[in-house]
């Protein structure tokens, strides 16, 4: 029992320092308390070192380390060799500044963007009708991507990169006025119109491209009043294929205008072509490439060069061939 009475009061008096130590204010021992001190003292005001404009630079920083640079459009597929150096790729909506620009020739359309039964492919740009030696112009600002020769295809051709995305390809030349990677600008004489590569009389094919998508150039261009449809055109994955507003009866009419203002070049022309003979003729019932050589006085294995075709190629009544 007195041991019990010891322990009872021995717990009573450790309650009793417990009680008055809550109601005191907590202090930490001495030692700490100088440390906490001396660390406080050491820490500088950061807001006297830190200037706005140190935090604007800071996050500007910060900022051109996540955001991907815009991309160069004289560098991407700058190099390739091909017209279309983006590979399968469909852009999406955007609107393309084509307010700045120049029509490529002033003859009308001969053949439409389209789908061609007869050679059973796509037909990606236009044909204009031009003379060997009329002047080809820059349809926009840009520098000159390539200038090549496809002897199956476009002939001697140029390309042009834009400085509002767009590319363009101007086919069948007879004669370059411009190098690779030249700037030039809208109106800018780039070459000749020609009769050169697949091609069975003067005139100037003609591209216009999107990322490497062939968009209907008369989507773009009114041919007929030789102008644009208006300032910006909006490329669509939907629609770019589709002419806008276009008028067969319109580009008979401008066509008859054409030829009427240019008459003496057209009979030129003619005259020209009867010295040196038909440039092209239509396979008939029991010909052979060596009977239409002898009658046209041109050989075989030109025949044959300038129509991608063998000697051994079986001949279609009513197939064309290039014979000059």
């Amino acid at each position: 029992m007195q041991l019990y009475k010891k322990i009872t009061v021995a717990a009573a008096m450790l309650l009793t320092s417990w009680g008055i130590a809550s109601a005191q204010n907590y202090k930490l021992p001495e030692t700490h308390t100088a440390q906490h001190r001396d660390l406080i003292a050491g820490q500088v005001n950061i807001g006297k070192q830190i200037k706005v404009e140190d935090t604007e630079q800071f996050l500007e920083n910060l900022l051109e380390e996540d955001i991907e640079p815009e991309i160069d459009i004289y560098t991407e597929g700058w190099d390739s060799g091909r017209v279309n150096p983006f590979g399968d790729v469909m852009p999406g909506r955007t609107n393309i500044n084509v307010s700045e620009f120049s029509m490529p020739h002033p003859g009308y359309v001969t053949s439409n963007y389209g789908y061609r039964r007869r050679f059973r492919r796509m037909h990606k740009g236009i044909d204009i009708k031009a003379i060997t030696g009329d002047t080809v112009r820059a349809a926009f600002t840009g520098k000159i991507r390539l200038t090549n020769f496809e002897r199956r295809g476009y002939g001697y051709y140029v390309i042009i990169r834009h400085e509002n995305g767009l590319e363009t390809v101007y086919g069948h030349l007879s004669k370059f006025l411009v190098k690779e990677n030249q700037i030039v600008k809208a109106g800018d004489p780039i070459a000749l119109a020609g009769n050169t590569g697949r091609s069975f009389g003067s005139h100037l094919h003609f591209e216009t491209r999107y990322m490497g998508v062939a968009i209907n150039p008369s989507a773009i261009f009114d041919f007929p009043n030789q102008t644009t449809h208006s300032d910006i055109y909006t490329f669509d994955p939907n629609t770019y294929k589709q002419a806008r507003d276009y008028s067969d009866a319109a580009n008979r009419q401008y066509m008859m205008k054409y030829r009427e203002e240019n008459k003496e070049k057209f009979a030129q022309a003619q005259r020209t072509e009867r010295k040196s003979g038909s440039s092209t003729y239509r396979v008939r019932k029991g010909d052979s490439l060596s009977k239409i050589a002898v009658k046209n006085g041109v050989s075989v294995k030109q025949i044959c060069r300038l129509n991608g075709i063998k000697t051994t190629s079986k001949l279609q009544i009513g197939q064309v061939l290039r014979l000059r």
